[in-house]
């Protein structure tokens, strides 16, 4: 097939997408003053979470089985090119500070690179090779969780990718906006939501790309809360390394265990910054270096860490009370 036919064949295919349709509520954007375009814009944004809405369950499904598999020590992966890819290395990118976790456990990989991040990388999506060179990159394994992210749900670097990264054993989704898409079908997990025409037609970064902000949102966010990485509605596993972080960590420690704010400082020195320990030191009575082990034993799971210590600590004498023989 020479590039003329190629481009018209693609050409084809791609006005059978839902994302790359025109928008018939808009045919013509430069007609309606700026309020009526602010208006229209955020009418359009709007459908994004009722689009969502359907698909609950499978992405429930597929957070689970993330978690599942990370408590064996997988990593979860995103990979995509363009506006997806620069998603998913957003959404890794806010793991480490958000939930304490190493850079290398929520990963994001962009087609042409990082240098895609910024600026476009020419024909980087069209690279079968590529994908499946990342994946080989990252020796995959069993445990691991790659998200292949495309809107149009046809990008060849996408689908390479999650096919190299099924073959490796790992659990594979193929998360598009176009219904019935090639990447759904190349993953173990299809999560196909169509969020309609967008408002500048075929310009993906807009709904298609909230949806992907939304949904990400919710796999890492949710992954965290099983893995125990939060205590109640809180973070407890950020670090303070810096001043808005030392007073939010503070602001943390004081709602989750209800100390004052001279108390909730002095625990965070001793834990080192570290709230999860603090706040276990707090809630058991435990000098921090004990919380920080306790916590170790539990895998990091702070409220069966609260009920050890404080068990532990019922069952120990009284200073000056006599050990039973």
């Amino acid at each position: 097939m020479n590039n003329q036919d190629a481009t018209a064949a693609l050409r084809a295919e791609l006005e059978t997408l839902t994302t790359e349709s025109s928008n018939d509520l808009y045919p013509d954007l430069a007609v309606l003053d700026t309020t009526e375009l602010v208006a229209a814009m955020n009418g359009e944004d709007a459908l994004v979470p009722a689009a969502i809405q359907g698909h609950l369950p499978t992405i429930a499904a597929i957070i689970d089985e993330i978690a599942k598999r990370m408590r064996d020590g997988g990593r979860l992966i995103y990979v995509g090119a363009g506006t997806p890819g620069r998603m998913g290395i957003l959404d890794a990118s806010e793991c480490p500070p958000t939930f304490g976790t190493d850079p290398s456990l929520v990963v994001g990989v962009i087609a042409g690179g990082r240098q895609a991040v910024n600026q476009a990388v020419e024909n980087a999506e069209d690279s079968e090779a590529a994908g499946v060179a990342d994946m080989d990159a990252l020796d995959l394994t069993n445990n691991d969780t790659v998200v292949g992210i495309a809107a149009s749900g046809r990008t060849p670097y996408v689908i390479a990718a999650i096919k190299a990264a099924k073959a490796r054993g790992a659990y594979t989704v193929g998360f598009a906006c176009n219904n019935g898409s090639p990447l759904g079908a190349a993953a173990d997990t299809a999560l196909e939501i169509e969020v309609g025409p967008e408002f500048l037609s075929g310009s993906t970064r807009l709904k298609a790309g909230t949806c992907q902000k939304l949904v990400l949102n919710m796999i890492s966010t949710i992954v965290m809360v099983r893995l125990g990485k939060t205590y109640k509605n809180v973070m407890v596993d950020l670090r303070a390394t810096n001043a808005k972080l030392r007073a939010r960590s503070e602001r943390t420690l004081m709602r989750a265990t209800g100390c004052d704010a001279p108390a909730a400082a002095a625990a965070l020195a001793a834990a080192d910054g570290h709230v999860k320990a603090a706040v276990l030191a707090i809630m058991t009575g435990l000098p921090a270096q004990a919380a920080a082990t306790l916590l170790a034993e539990h895998g990091g799971y702070l409220q069966e860490s609260i009920t050890a210590g404080s068990q532990s600590q019922a069952a120990a004498p009284a200073a000056g009370e006599p050990v039973s023989s």
